[in-house]
């Protein structure tokens, strides 16, 4: 199934999110400005893009698998969740977990944008729960 997302740029510097290879669930996003996140440090780096989502849908940003292992940068708060209601700038939080400073230059892809349904539920408080197979069962349950 497929959906329409409106997208906004909000200066020249912005680019549409697209997908790098046919399948791929992720969208990439790139920066608009030129940044240095220095080692072991985050810094919030501009998109210059702005969405309306569908109903029943969010925006999940992740880290690009390449940044992570080359560099050490990943998405903070990965996955990074945009609800469908926000309506500003699109501003990803990168943390450098490398050893030395990086620079995002612009039009870097920076992080990936997968669009997902949300369930809408009821929670509803109760005293008991059903048995399942792995009960209370956690960290560590299921062996090395």
């Amino acid at each position: 199934m497929e959906y329409n997302v409106k997208v906004k740029l909000m200066n020249d510097d912005a680019r549409i999110p697209y997908r790098a290879h046919e399948g791929d669930a992720g969208l990439d996003l790139f920066s608009i400005e030129e940044k240095i996140i220095k080692a072991g440090e985050a810094g919030l780096v501009r998109t210059g893009l702005q969405i309306e989502l569908p109903k029943g849908t969010e925006a999940q940003i992740r880290p690009r698998s390449g940044l992570a292992l080359k560099h050490a940068i990943t998405v903070l708060n990965s996955p990074g969740t945009i609800d469908e209601g926000y309506r500003g700038e699109i501003q990803i939080i990168l943390i450098n977990h490398g050893k030395e400073d990086f620079k995002i230059e612009k039009q870097m892809r920076i992080a990936q944008m997968v669009i997902a349904p949300v369930l809408r539920v009821n929670l509803i408080e109760t005293e008991n729960l059903s048995d399942s197979v792995r009960l209370e069962g956690g960290f560590g349950s299921s062996g090395i």
